[in-house]
């Protein structure tokens, strides 16, 4: 069961499940980030505010605007970027990205939002100083704002398989990634004062 979650005061609302922890009510949050925590396993949710990142000249955006495969490869190379920065955070021994999902319609919603570019990737990620790592299935959406020059990243991660034994099976597994689907198109900016 998920709920409409308030995130960074009010500016941006999503459904996220019942079930999460806000990280916040137990440890210092950046300003920056939302983070949720399942208390039965290792899967979190975070929302980012990042500074966007991509080319920015006039010729590269314009052949976005008239060509569906370089938009494609533009949102490869953005999803890229931020999957490899996660995987350089995480001290990854190893990344792959799965698949990539570039919505047909890129513009705002009428609420402006944009629809989200999706990534499903995984990682291999030696947690708590452990020697053999964990494989963590990462989940990005990607909501792409030009004019206030961020990159709004919804995230997930979701530990398919331990070193101390465990990760979510499939089952676990599948209704770990709906909550993360449902979050991403839920996900509404309500207060774009919020990118100031």
């Amino acid at each position: 069961m998920s709920v409409k979650r308030q995130l960074f005061g009010g500016a941006i609302t999503a459904e996220l499940p019942t079930s999460l922890v806000d990280a916040s009510t137990v440890r210092q949050v950046p300003d920056t980030q939302e983070v949720f925590f399942s208390p039965t396993s290792d899967v979190s949710y975070i929302v980012e505010i990042l500074q966007r990142v991509g080319p920015d000249d006039p010729q590269d955006a314009a052949k976005l605007s008239i060509s569906p495969q370089a938009r494609r490869g533009f949102a490869l190379i953005i999803h890229r970027f931020h999957f490899d920065s996660l995987a350089h955070d995480n001290d990854a021994q190893a990344s792959e990205v799965l698949s990539v999902v570039v919505p047909d319609e890129t513009s705002p919603s009428a609420t402006g939002t944009p629809s989200p570019i999706l990534l499903d990737g995984s990682q291999r990620v030696a947690k708590f100083n452990r020697v053999t790592p964990d494989d963590i299935r990462i989940l990005l959406a990607i909501y792409r704002f030009k004019s206030k020059g961020i990159d709004l990243v919804l995230s997930a991660n979701l530990p398919v398989a331990k070193e101390t034994g465990g990760g979510l099976n499939e089952a676990d597994f599948n209704v770990a990634k709906e909550a993360f689907l449902t979050a991403a198109q839920t996900l509404k900016i309500i207060d774009f004062g919020l990118f100031a």
